[in-house]
């Protein structure tokens, strides 16, 4: 079961360290409660592993001039694996998505893009997405609001699990 390599003090490691990445070593072990030496220890230990992926700022897309933020659902004509790797490989390539979810279903890729302006997400989506290779379809939708944007993952979900298998 994932999370049960960790133990009570990495997972507070992760928690604490998801809400402020930028906190220093020493307040970082007072929080999870032991020293900054086994603490900075445990963390690197966390990196390695591959629980803690990276460290970034959460910057404002809007802030600093994308103003268009869309969700693109692409549908493909074929979906062997070749195809599909392929086409998330172009993914990474394009600077305009941002995220790329591989779906089941109706879809086969749901993208987040952001753009400076609808005239850029609409060069990108008619010279690169819709003439890519293999894409049958795309419908796009345009983000008018965020009621929500919480990165990682909820800690006391699976802590609760936790303390209800033990």
């Amino acid at each position: 079961m994932p999370g049960t390599k960790l133990d009570d003090i990495d997972r507070k490691i992760l928690a604490e360290l998801q809400g402020d990445g930028r906190m220093t070593n020493v307040e970082l072990a007072r929080r999870v409660g032991i020293s900054a030496p086994p603490c900075l220890r445990r963390v690197r230990a966390l990196e390695e592993q591959g629980f803690i992926l990276g460290y970034h700022a959460d910057v404002n897309p809007r802030e600093l001039g994308f103003e268009v933020q869309v969700f693109a659902m692409v549908g493909l004509q074929s979906q062997a694996e070749s195809d599909l790797s392929a086409f998330e490989a172009r993914c990474r390539d394009w600077p305009l998505v941002r995220e790329c979810h591989m779906l089941n279903g109706d879809i086969d890729f749901i993208l987040k893009c952001v753009a400076p302006d609808l005239r850029s997400f609409q060069t990108f989506l008619t010279e690169e997405l819709t003439a890519a290779p293999n894409v049958g379809s795309v419908k796009t939708s345009l983000v008018i609001r965020q009621a929500k944007d919480e990165p990682g993952v909820p800690f006391d979900i699976l802590e609760a699990r936790l303390r209800r298998e033990a």
